[in-house]
């Protein structure tokens, strides 16, 4: 949701999920996303990975704004499996081929929150298992035809209809989902960014 403080908190983020997430807790804030090469890099762990995008996302925003004193926050989120990252998927081929991996194992969540403010970076690292149950071809084909899947990392939402898929979680369900609230309020509570606001 925008708001008409131009020096409230900026999310560099177009997730509506994390939208609502900061909503959730009282946090006005403006929605700027950032566009960045999600590419990892050459011998960078996926925690390296993760962090950096959520600190590079954080501070093209800024750089944008053109105002350090307005604070920017950035995240990114990675689903793990057997240590591969599983991003957003290309395609429906694509999206049941990471369903069937995440199928009757367990994976792991790494959400990387960042806040860039007066020109200091402090970030966070969420990590979290999940593990499904034993998924069937044609309710992966039905979930992918719903459209959820489509830009979500990993091919599923937690919050959404794959909740049916969820045998266990241990962790943080906010930072599954994207935007994890215990590590993004200690960032925000560090910079004076005001939360329970109605």
């Amino acid at each position: 949701m925008a708001d008409a403080d131009a020096s409230c908190l900026v999310l560099a983020s177009a997730s509506p999920r994390r939208s609502a997430l900061l909503l959730q807790i009282g946090v006005r804030h403006r929605v700027l996303p950032a566009h960045v090469d999600e590419t990892r890099l050459a011998n960078e762990s996926i925690e390296q990975c993760v962090t950096r995008l959520a600190q590079a996302k954080a501070r093209q925003v800024s750089a944008q704004l053109g105002d350090p004193s307005i604070p920017v926050l950035g995240a990114d989120t990675a689903v793990v499996v057997d240590r591969l990252m599983l991003g957003k998927p290309r395609d429906r081929a694509d999206a049941l081929a990471m369903l069937a991996r995440l199928s009757g194992t367990e994976h792991e969540v790494l959400s990387a929150v960042a806040l860039l403010h007066a020109g200091s970076m402090s970030q966070r690292l969420s990590r979290s298992r999940v593990r499904f149950r034993a998924l069937h071809t044609a309710e992966c084909e039905a979930y992918w035809d719903s459209g959820e899947p489509a830009d979500k990392a990993g091919a599923y939402a937690i919050q959404g209809g794959a909740a049916v898929f969820v045998q266990s979680l241990h962790g943080s369900y906010s930072g599954v989902m994207g935007l994890p609230l215990f590590e993004t309020a200690t960032l925000l509570a560090a910079a004076a960014v005001p939360m329970w606001q109605a």
